[in-house]
């Protein structure tokens, strides 16, 4: 376990080279995907044995490497992709700020901010590269638990469903894909939603979607049938994800429903993926990871009722809020 960043780091960089889609026609020797790849061939060889004596990848004789199970995940294309994250979070800025987890420890801060001096939107926002990195590991991580998530919730009983916070629409095409009667609308950061139309045109759902750019400490678009948090609430600690339930509150009608999509913590000396991600939020946004009934107490704090939170899949919940009427928290 200690030296496990340096298997986290050697995924990044063949995640980063495009590796698994290079072999995604058959095995190929390391010269040729040295060749391919523009890097230093006896490098290049290490990197992929080392990968492969974990699992990643399989090596055959003459210095010839397959795709495993495991390592077909990171293929672009992947029907469960885990490329683009692993892209992303070993990027030096991210890597930096886990550096000063005990920075984070010691001060309950975020580490990223005392890193760089801005917190990780700000940060994005400021280098466009950084930002289009980010956005593909937040699709791949929608798309990886769509078809799950999709499962768990009927959604269809929605005529219209706003994405709050929804990137670059992953989730929102999904849907719309998946219930043609549906309308949407996909509202974030102005930088996030102007990269995002083109997807929505291409996806085959732009005519029944809209683009709206705010941010959700202010307003968000009034009116709709249902309102989706995915993977929102947890970036921030609990007075801001308080506000950010307010906003949706004060834009929904008594008989619209808020659907927050987030982890369950999960109970003591269980669910690592939970309990890292808590400190992947502590590190960088300053938020954190939650139970179902901390969710709850939310929920009743912003004005919501917690009504269900069915499981799915990859540790998520659907946690389904139902307006309450004033003056009744």
């Amino acid at each position: 376990m200690v030296n496990g960043f340096q298997v986290s780091q050697a995924i990044h960089v063949a995640a980063t080279l495009g590796l698994a889609d290079l072999l995604s026609g058959g095995p190929r020797t390391s010269g040729e995907l040295a060749d391919a790849t523009a890097t230093d061939p006896d490098a290049l060889y290490r990197l992929l044995r080392a990968l492969a004596s974990e699992g990643v990848f399989h090596e055959e004789d003459g210095r010839r490497f397959a795709l495993t199970p495991i390592g077909d995940c990171l293929r672009s294309d992947a029907e469960e992709p885990v490329g683009a994250w692993a892209a992303f979070v070993g990027r030096p800025y991210y890597w930096q700020a886990w550096g000063d987890l005990l920075h984070s420890i010691r001060t309950g801060e975020s580490a990223f901010a005392h890193r760089h001096g801005i917190d990780p939107w700000g940060y994005r926002a400021r280098n466009p590269e950084e930002a289009a990195i980010f956005d593909r590991a937040m699709a791949d991580l929608a798309r990886r638990a769509s078809r799950s998530t999709l499962d768990a919730y009927d959604f269809g009983r929605h005529r219209t469903i706003v994405d709050v916070g929804g990137g670059r629409g992953e989730l929102l095409v999904n849907l719309l894909k998946a219930h043609p009667a549906m309308q949407g609308v996909l509202f974030d950061l102005p930088h996030v939603v102007e990269a995002a139309g083109g997807e929505l045109d291409a996806a085959g759902v732009g005519e029944r979607c809209r683009t709206v750019a705010g941010s959700f400490f202010d307003e968000v678009p009034q009116g709709a049938d249902a309102y989706v948090l995915r993977a929102v609430l947890h970036d921030w600690d609990d007075p801001e994800a308080v506000a950010i339930l307010e906003t949706c509150r004060r834009a929904m009608a008594a008989d619209a429903s808020l659907l927050v999509i987030e982890r369950d913590i999960g109970p003591p000396n269980a669910r690592p993926d939970a309990k890292f991600s808590d400190l992947n939020m502590l590190v960088a946004p300053g938020g954190r990871e939650r139970s179902i009934a901390e969710y709850g107490a939310l929920f009743v704090t912003a004005g919501f009722r917690l009504a269900e939170s069915p499981a799915a899949g990859f540790g998520l919940h659907v946690i389904v809020g139902v307006p309450m009427p004033d003056g009744t928290r």
